[in-house]
């Protein structure tokens, strides 16, 4: 795995744009969004390392005041999704416009169906391995984590597409997994989102919003979009067709998505 820098920086300044990364602990997974939309200007990739959730927002807000050009558009892909949300609402100063990318649902009650949803899609043999990558995962002291994180991201990144592309090798040697990262933030924001307060961020959101979801995404939709419409005062939900979780690997919803968020991007 090469050194990352953080963050990345894609196209010339100023960096109006910044793509944020799922995960948590899963650095680097937004570059091909970046370095699509980097031919328009420049782009910033911002890489979480925190292993707090607060930790990574404040991280969020310092790389967006010493790299980019704000307010900038914040574009957040799942974890990234909620992060830009939050983000936002205590930094309403630094963005202009926030767009949601397959994000989670926002309230608990639209959260249960999503891992059967998942382990549907695999094989039998496939959910016994995910039944032993979740015992490593859960075991502190064992070596493997890293390994169990990264097979585990695989197996549901093939449960929640559609009609992917082949991802090439270079891309997925951007991605640095960090299993630690994952366990230490991921109940935090899973907590925030069970108490209500999650959503309740969104009435100090003073930006356009907009939000990308695909109709095979495990995540439910509505969990997305109902919400969203009760507290956020300019909300635009785009629904993708053919699509799963990572609409820029879709074969057939690609170009569509491209053409909605470079549109979202001008408007």
């Amino acid at each position: 795995m090469p050194i990352i820098k953080n963050p990345r920086k894609y196209g010339n300044a100023p960096f109006a744009v910044a793509v944020v990364h799922g995960g948590p602990g899963a650095a680097g997974e937004a570059a091909p969004v970046a370095s699509e939309l980097s031919s328009a200007g420049g782009v910033l990739e911002p890489l979480q390392t925190a292993e707090s959730l607060n930790g990574q927002v404040e991280e969020l807000r310092v790389v967006l005041e010493e790299y980019s050009h704000p307010p900038v558009a914040l574009i957040g892909f799942s974890w990234g999704a909620w992060l830009g949300f939050i983000c936002a609402a205590h930094y309403p100063h630094l963005v202009k416009k926030l767009i949601l990318v397959g994000s989670g649902p926002f309230e608990q009650g639209y959260t249960p169906g999503i891992q059967s949803t998942r382990l549907s899609r695999l094989s039998e043999k496939e959910n016994l391995e995910v039944g032993t990558l979740t015992e490593t995962l859960n075991d502190p002291i064992a070596e493997d984590r890293g390994a169990a994180f990264r097979r585990f991201g695989a197996l549901f990144s093939k449960a929640d597409a559609y009609d992917p592309f082949l991802e090439a090798s270079h891309e997925r040697d951007m991605v640095e997994y960090c299993v630690d990262i994952f366990l230490k933030v991921w109940p935090e924001a899973s907590a925030l989102r069970s108490s209500g307060k999650l959503l309740e961020l969104g009435k100090k959101i003073r930006c356009p919003v907009a939000a990308i979801h695909g109709d095979y995404d495990p995540h439910p939709a509505a969990g997305v979009e109902k919400p969203l419409l009760g507290v956020l005062k300019d909300f635009r939900f785009v629904l993708l067709e053919h699509c799963g979780h990572k609409p820029w690997i879709e074969r057939q919803a690609r170009e569509d998505f491209f053409r909605i968020i470079k549109k979202e991007l001008v408007s």
